[in-house]
C-alpha cells in the first residue's frame, strides 16, 4: 500500500491482495491514515492484483469509517467485477454514498472538485 495527500484528498493505492489474514492489518493501516490526516476526501485506488473480495471487504469497512467521519470516499479500479461488487454492496448502505470510478485520475479530479465546490 502507498499513499499521497493531494490538495486535501488522501489517495491510497492498494497494490496487492491482502488475503484473508491480511484484511485486519490493511484496514488498520487505512484507518490510521484517515484518522491521522483527516483529509477532506479519500480516494482508494485498487491495482489489478488487489481486486479481490478480501480487498473489497476492506474498502467497504473503510467507507463506513469515512461515513462516520463525514468524509466523501471514492474508489477507482479498472476491474469491472470489483466495481460491480462495490456497487452492489453500496446499494445496501445508508449515509454518504461510495463513489466508484474506473479511472484513478477521474476519481481524484472529482474528489478535488467536490472539495472546491464545498
Amino acid at each position: 500500500m502507498s499513499h499521497v495527500l493531494e490538495q486535501d484528498v488522501l489517495v491510497i493505492t492498494v497494490h496487492d491482495d491482502p488475503g484473508i489474514g491480511g484484511r485486519v492489518a490493511l484496514l488498520a493501516e487505512i484507518g490510521d491514515l484517515i484518522e491521522g490526516l483527516l483529509p477532506a476526501s479519500v480516494v482508494i485506488v485498487l491495482d489489478e492484483a488487489a481486486t479481490t473480495e478480501a480487498t473489497v471487504g476492506v474498502v467497504l469497512r473503510a467507507h463506513r469509517l469515512c461515513d462516520r467521519l463525514g468524509l466523501v470516499m471514492s474508489v477507482a479500479t479498472h476491474s469491472a467485477p470489483a466495481r460491480r461488487l462495490l456497487d452492489e454492496a453500496n446499494a445496501e448502505t445508508g449515509g454518504i454514498r461510495l463513489i466508484v470510478h474506473a479511472r484513478a485520475d477521474i476519481a481524484i479530479a472529482t474528489a478535488t472538485a467536490l472539495i472546491t465546490a464545498a
